[in-house]
């Protein structure tokens, strides 16, 4: 097993048919690390990215689950751990929107949001702390976003499940700190892929605006930053929020 990267190392990630989480999974994989690729409902998808992985050279597996369930995400890592005898890695990206007003928002729309954007990242990261809490090492990676930060009109659910993992994020690096464990945060902005690819133009030129570079990151930003929070060399940053926004956010 080389001492650098991520090669040689067992990754799951949470929503690995979705464009954030395939660019995550699948740089990992080429990176060297095993993958596994969850998906919720869209198999199909997260067998598209165990496909990439491969040809680039990687390999994994797919793991499917409802990870706002405690015993599906429970039973997801108890596969990967039979399959491989640990997990290094875990990406929690699984996530939705159900945009609205808050004051006409739907008591469904606000509690799907936070279950499978903030519940679900709870779930995974207790199910693989006692693994790697054994093994005295682990990367957690919480996918949160700018929004969690900024905040934005419509978004309210989104938000603050956002926000949440932000908070769960340092709590977390708190308390496994001390046996070789990492847990942070990646927020990316506007980018090329997921949400931000639906926008029209007029919501796209809104956007930009806000951002000092004037354009959209793409999902290779997104995966080369989470290789590098995932990687060996990344062992003492603990606890952070990296922005991956164009400058959109600062401070």
């Amino acid at each position: 097993m080389s001492d650098r990267g991520v090669s040689g190392m067992i990754a799951l990630v949470t929503g690995a048919s979705g464009a954030l989480g395939r660019a995550i999974a699948v740089r990992l994989g080429t990176g060297g690390a095993i993958v596994a690729c969850h998906y919720g409902s869209n198999r199909m998808g997260a067998q598209e990215t165990l496909d990439a992985i491969r040809a680039g050279g990687g390999d994994g597996m797919t793991v499917g689950g409802n990870v706002t369930l405690r015993e599906d995400v429970d039973a997801m890592v108890a596969s990967v751990l039979e399959a491989h005898g640990r997990i290094d890695i875990l990406v929690n990206c699984a996530g939705i929107t159900r945009d609205g007003l808050l004051v006409r928002m739907d008591d469904a729309d606000w509690d799907d949001v936070i279950a499978t954007n903030l519940r679900s990242a709870f779930l995974g990261t207790r199910a693989v702390m006692r693994s790697m809490m054994k093994q005295r090492s682990g990367r957690i990676l919480n996918v949160t976003s700018v929004i969690g930060v900024s905040g934005n009109a419509g978004q309210a659910n989104y938000a603050a499940a956002k926000a949440g993992m932000i908070g769960l994020t340092r709590s977390t690096a708190r308390e496994v700190a001390s046996r070789g464990i990492t847990c942070n945060a990646l927020a990316p902005g506007y980018i090329d892929a997921g949400i931000a690819a639906t926008l029209t133009p007029e919501q796209s030129a809104k956007a930009l605006a806000t951002v000092p570079m004037g354009a959209m990151g793409t999902a290779d930003d997104i995966g080369e930053a989470a290789a590098f929070l995932c990687s060996r060399e990344a062992r003492y940053i603990t606890g952070q929020v990296l922005h991956v926004d164009g400058g959109m956010v600062m401070g």
